[in-house]
């Protein structure tokens, strides 16, 4: 018999889970990570098995969702929207392998292998070709009417492409961000001095959700589709002809499913993207597993919240909870004052992190998070760390009562005003010669990306920076092995070299100069495209903003930012001693090429005769854009070896795809392919 302490634990985690789906489903603002809500879960089952007398058919184990709550419509769904049982580990799924095989009774089994999408569960029903209405999962019977919100979305067609369609079509698929127009519509909603939103899975349910249908026209949403819901006249016997069906239909489903035929496939396929999973353009969490014929699936059947024939294999969380324990500021090479959250360690993704971006002032009063919070940390993209915000079901009262953080307005390296351009996000320290910001100065204009300079590292620029022999970039070659020796870490032979290693960067090209004088927005490819345009510094210093804009990839905002650097006369003296001093001020692959003008190509795999940074310079040298993914406006897609879901994209679209001879030749020539042609 179950004791009072299991009988108040599986109380509490029912309450517990009830409240998180609320606001995970219903106002898009969960308080804990999904993998901290399927840890609840799981206890609670593992306490309802242990205790079969506490079990209850209402008991959150057995439910999906959470019920409709809103302003919209309630339509029941023809057929159940049922949950996915999770599986952590490759153990967990060689036991659902083992339980397949027991219930088909040995029978050969193919798998659909589909990635999981972190979107919002929909299901969109055709009837006689023609969208009906589009309905939220909710709590798996009953969901929401947002139909007039889905019709605004690109993807969805409000007909299928089908001669004769069926008098009844379901399907179920997630609503979701790809993740490059969500990183665009973030700039843009900070350049407007907006909030950005905290991740793609909670956007989308917000967006989905509007009032006005106007708004949700306004984000750039897609719809991804993987299952089947209620069907008439639809002759199909397995989810891989559901899905050859859905494409035919023009409804979109992932290039990346693949249907095999052992359960050592699907195990390959669930650790390949483990590797990749920041390959497709949208969020995945895991990868679900189904037994690909509906007849078998019928015989094995499904219990009150998920079919048997199907599992989730989740992936580890890029999300993380963590107590902030500090935020600080830091002012950058170009006086852009940054601050920063310091919180307790936490492993993300693989690697402890300790500090993370706020991104700017706007944003870090938009996310309101307070020394003492706990706070969701996450990768961006698996690469930058960054805060999503605070939990604020667990903010402590006397954090509260604390009130918001202050942006500081004096720089705590130097003591000058912190000034806000107007018209902007960020921040700058007003004193060109703040000691922090020559210090970063001095590291990235001997980066690699850079002048390269062997040995000029943040010490060596401490060194330099504490001993007075250096007050500016210009400084750096007017320096000697022997003012250099003596100096902490530097014999005669080491000073030496950090001189030889100045000396070299004077012959650097003109492209990397631009780099490294720190101008705001002008980045590698930016100054390549000037550079390789205009020719000299001369050329460059002398061109108005008109001219710079019209280069292809630059544009008007990064060419004011360049002209305004340019027209700075402590820019221009720093320039012009630069070149007195021998610093290379022209560069030998001057071209003017519009070969690809107005062609955007994707590059995918690997090439023999290029690494992929000389195959998107080759491009954009020719005025063309290299594009992030594939969509029906990308121009080619050059696939070499091992393409990945690119290529497929493509294939599907009927996007020209070009091997490496055919790369060439277009360099060469400009023109695309005839269909058929590589």
């Amino acid at each position: 018999m179950a004791d009072q302490a299991a009988r108040e634990r599986v109380d509490a985690l029912r309450t517990q889970i009830g409240e998180h789906r609320y606001r995970y489903y219903v106002l898009s603002d969960p308080s804990v990570t999904d993998a901290q809500f399927d840890a609840l879960i799981a206890e609670l089952r593992d306490l309802e098995a242990r205790y079969p007398e506490l079990d209850d058919p209402s008991s959150p184990s057995h439910q999906v969702g959470a019920p409709p709550s809103g302003p919209f419509a309630e339509v029941a769904h023809r057929q159940p929207m049922l949950s996915l049982d999770n599986a952590f580990t490759d153990d967990d799924l060689r036991a659902w392998f083992d339980r397949v095989e027991r219930g088909l009774e040995g029978a050969e089994v193919r798998y659909t292998c589909e990635l999981k999408v972190d979107g919002v569960a929909i299901e969109v029903a055709y009837v006689n070709g023609f969208l009906e209405r589009a309905v939220t999962r909710g709590d798996g019977r009953v969901g929401e009417d947002v139909t007039p919100n889905v019709r605004t979305i690109a993807n969805v067609p409000s007909r299928l492409a089908l001669a004769d369609p069926p008098p009844l079509l379901e399907t179920r698929g997630e609503i979701h961000y790809p993740l490059p127009a969500f990183a665009r519509m973030n700039d843009e909603r900070e350049e407007r001095g907006e909030p950005r939103f905290a991740n793609p899975r909670n956007a989308a349910s917000g967006a989905l959700r509007q009032k006005d249908p106007q708004i949700t026209a306004t984000r750039p949403l897609r719809l991804v589709c993987h299952g089947i819901g209620a069907t008439r006249g639809v002759q199909v016997a397995s989810q891989s002809a559901f899905l050859a069906l859905l494409r035919d239909a023009e409804l979109p489903v992932a290039a990346e499913t693949r249907t095999v035929a052992t359960s050592d496939e699907v195990l390959a396929f669930v650790h390949h993207w483990a590797e990749h999973r920041h390959d497709p353009d949208y969020e995945i969490d895991g990868v679900v597993v189904k037994v690909d014929d509906y007849g078998q699936q019928r015989r094995l059947g499904t219990t009150s919240s998920a079919p048997r024939w199907a599992i989730a294999f989740k992936y580890p969380p890029e999300e993380q909870q963590t107590k902030l324990l500090d935020i600080v500021v830091n002012v950058g090479r170009t006086g852009k004052v940054n601050p920063f959250a310091q919180f307790e360690p936490v492993l993300v993704a693989g690697s402890t992190l300790r500090l993370a971006t706020l991104h700017n002032e706007d944003q870090a009063r938009a996310k309101d998070v307070r020394v003492g919070d706990t706070i969701v940390v996450r990768k961006a993209g698996d690469v930058i760390p960054e805060v999503v915000g605070p939990v604020l079901a667990l903010r402590p009262p006397e954090v509260e009562a604390a009130g918001p953080w202050r942006f500081p307005t004096t720089c705590p390296f130097c003591g000058s005003p912190i000034q806000r351009l107007e018209g902007e996000s960020a921040s700058y320290c007003t004193n060109i010669d703040c000691p922090n910001r020559l210090l970063e100065s001095l590291a990235h204009f001997a980066g690699r990306g850079a002048m390269d300079i062997e040995g000029l590292g943040y010490e060596t620029a401490r060194t330099l920076l504490a001993h007075g022999l250096v007050a500016n970039l210009a400084d750096l070659y007017r320096l000697t092995a022997d003012q250099v020796e003596g100096l902490e870490g530097f014999a005669r032979r080491s000073a030496e070299l950090l001189v030889d290693g100045i000396d070299a960067s004077r012959k650097r090209p003109v492209e990397r100069l631009l780099v490294g004088l720190n101008i705001r927005m002008i980045g590698g490819t930016v100054a390549r495209l000037v550079a390789r345009r205009l020719g000299t510094m001369a050329a460059i210093r002398a061109a108005d903003v008109e001219t710079i804009a019209a280069i292809p990839g630059v544009g008007p905002i990064r060419a004011a930012s360049l002209r305004q650097f340019l027209d700075n006369p402590r820019n221009a003296q720093l320039i012009d001693d630069l070149a007195a001093l021998g610093v290379r001020m022209d560069t030998e692959d001057a071209v003017r090429d519009d070969t690809l003008a107005g062609l955007t190509i994707v590059l995918t795999g690997g090439l023999e005769g290029f690494t992929r940074d000389q195959a998107k310079q080759a491009v954009e040298d020719r005025g063309g854009k290299v594009g992030a993914s594939v969509s029906k406006k990308t121009s080619a897609v050059v696939a070499g070896t091992d393409p990945g879901s690119k290529a497929d994209r493509a294939a599907e679209l009927g996007v020209p795809i070009l091997d490496e001879a055919g790369f060439t030749r277009l360099l060469a020539t400009g023109s695309l392919p005839e269909p058929g042609e590589g």
